[in-house]
């Protein structure tokens, strides 16, 4: 089974995890960071991050932890500039070369696209999901993915490609709005947004499967389920699809916070009778991955706890995920690190989580 683990907030921007990178501007997402800052203190400012956030010493403590594969979130515009956005690809370079070093291997993860796919902060636009509209801006993704797997296929740290990261369902979507959650600053550009069509994603998918193959059948073709994975059942499937994988992303505090239960005994119940059920289920139809998950339950009573009811409560829900996944392929923790040190961050950390002792400190161990 892989174990694996985000490097969330090196390459795409998400405000939560890094507060600092926002500081003197109003910006919630990485568009708007990249437009209040002047073009010099923008390049200063990523530079100085992009260098720091991640290096080879990351690599080589993830392997000591036990990690095989380190899932990457990339932004569209990784292969150059795109007006206000700085490339960044000689980065994923540089991870190829220490993963290799150390004997990990990397999922690539297409995390954002023009006009966003989901309109979360984590697409790099909030409010605003207009991407599948523009047949100009889909070719862009699909031309994104087909230069990266000629770019890396050769390469012996490359494991797979995950053509597009939470398109956002109708469901999703809805719930997102009346949380009043991800406002776009421009209600005018965002007009016309709405979620990703299941049938646009059958078409993107097919295609961004066919430009992969072209040039490599060995690269794992990995696609996210959409937060709909029963709709894939009859869909994803050989001979249609070969060496393919789908990926889900069950999160307990999204659980928590539509039912207000954050308890360890409501958690666990949930793992055991969704969580669990769903990807035995599905495995039965299609490899799976668990690509983000966490020890997150927004609980604030967790919050308020003492150091050893948190290391009971997280260790808890840890065992209980851990085992929840026996099912799939593999899986791979939201995040690595985070730059706060809030109780509002405790379940996100796995370094921190690790050595709080809310998470195996060596994966393969027993908590």
């Amino acid at each position: 089974m892989i174990k694996g683990v985000n490097l969330g907030n090196w390459l795409v921007l998400e405000k939560w995890m890094s507060p600092e990178l926002f500081d003197g501007t109003t910006a919630e997402d990485e568009t708007y960071l990249c437009k209040q800052l002047s073009e010099e203190a923008k390049r200063e400012r990523l530079k100085v991050h992009r260098d720091s956030y991640i290096t080879g010493r990351d690599f080589a403590y993830l392997a000591e932890k036990g990690i095989d594969v380190v899932r990457i979130p990339i932004p569209f515009f990784i292969l150059g500039d795109f007006e206000p956005y700085v490339g960044c690809v000689e980065y994923l370079d540089k991870a190829f070369d220490w993963a290799e070093k150390y004997g990990i291997r990397i999922l690539i993860d297409l995390h954002t696209v023009p006009d966003s796919q989901n309109g979360f902060d984590n697409g790099g636009l909030c409010g605003v999901c207009k991407w599948h509209k523009n047949p100009g801006y889909v070719e862009f993704a699909l031309n994104v993915l087909e230069q990266l797997t000629i770019r890396y296929m050769n390469r012996r740290g490359l494991w797979g490609i995950e053509v597009l990261n939470e398109p956002v369902s109708q469901e999703l979507w809805d719930l997102i709005h009346q949380s009043n959650s991800y406002v776009a600053v421009d209600q005018e550009y965002a007009k016309g947004s709405e979620p990703v069509p299941t049938e646009f994603l059958k078409h993107f998918y097919t295609e961004a499967y066919r430009r992969i193959r072209t040039h490599s059948d060995d690269v794992v073709v990995v696609f996210h389920d959409g937060f709909r994975i029963k709709e894939w059942i009859s869909f994803l499937k050989e001979p249609d699809f070969k060496n393919f994988i789908v990926d889900t992303h069950p999160y307990l505090m999204l659980y928590t916070r539509l039912t207000g239960d954050a308890s360890l005994e409501g958690c666990l119940e949930h793992i055991e009778s969704v969580f669990a059920k769903t990807v035995e289920e599905m495995a039965g139809h299609f490899p799976i991955i668990i690509g983000e998950w966490s020890l997150s339950t927004a609980s604030k009573e967790a919050m308020t706890y003492g150091k050893k009811e948190k290391e009971v409560y997280y260790r808890t829900l840890a065992d209980a995920q851990l085992r929840a996944w026996e099912n799939a392929v593999g899986w791979f923790f939201w995040s690595y690190k985070l730059h706060i040190d809030e109780p509002e961050a405790d379940g996100w950390d796995m370094g921190k989580e690790m050595e709080l002792g809310h998470f195996p400190r060596r994966l393969g161990d027993k908590i």
